[in-house]
């Protein structure tokens, strides 16, 4: 059992609470992992930030949520990879591209690939790619301005996929379909 409470509304400390109504207006829900967050205004309005402005980039939802679940996968966020996955296919992702995905393989579409790919290195390089990296990636006709949006999403997810190893957020059921294990290390 998680030490970290969830917060509702009328629990959450006063400068969490406008985060947690916007969520809720957006998702219809307060998912838990943001709940959790909520004990710390530091922390969610820092993601609230964060999360706007990644959403106001060049990228397009599909490419974001590709990121997303990418980097839950490669940190084995459990909770984050159930959420991204019902996300993902929202926003238009193929299922055979989530599938690779949640498995750990790049996603058959190349542009997607080419984001996941660097996604994953940043996250297992911890952020020190190789000049071929970089290439690889423009030659996906992507831009500087774009990596670095890349590297923006990682930092976002980061922060869910690290709250949520430590909470441990009870999965919401609408999500529940696209519950996902981390192999063992």
């Amino acid at each position: 059992m998680s030490s970290y409470p969830v917060h509702t509304i009328e629990s959450a400390p006063a400068q969490s609470k406008p985060v947690l109504q916007q969520l809720r207006q957006a998702f219809g829900l307060i998912p838990n992992i943001a709940a959790a967050m909520a004990a710390s205004p530091a922390l969610i309005n820092g993601f609230k930030g964060l999360y706007e402005r990644v959403h106001a980039s060049s990228l397009t939802e599909p490419q974001i949520q590709t990121l997303l679940l990418t980097n839950a996968v490669t940190n084995a966020s459990e909770w984050a990879v159930a959420f991204h996955t019902a996300l993902a296919l929202k926003q238009g992702v193929h299922p055979a591209d989530v599938d690779a995905i949640r498995h750990g393989r790049p996603p058959n579409d190349v542009g997607l690939a080419s984001l996941s790919t660097l996604a994953r290195t940043l996250i297992e390089k911890r952020g020190h790619l190789a000049e071929s990296e970089q290439r690889r990636f423009f030659e996906g006709e992507f831009s500087s301005e774009q990596m670095l949006e890349v590297i923006a999403v990682v930092a976002a997810s980061t922060i869910t996929n690290y709250t949520a190893s430590v909470t441990q957020p009870e999965l919401e059921a609408p999500f529940e379909e696209f519950v996902w294990h981390a192999p063992a290390p």
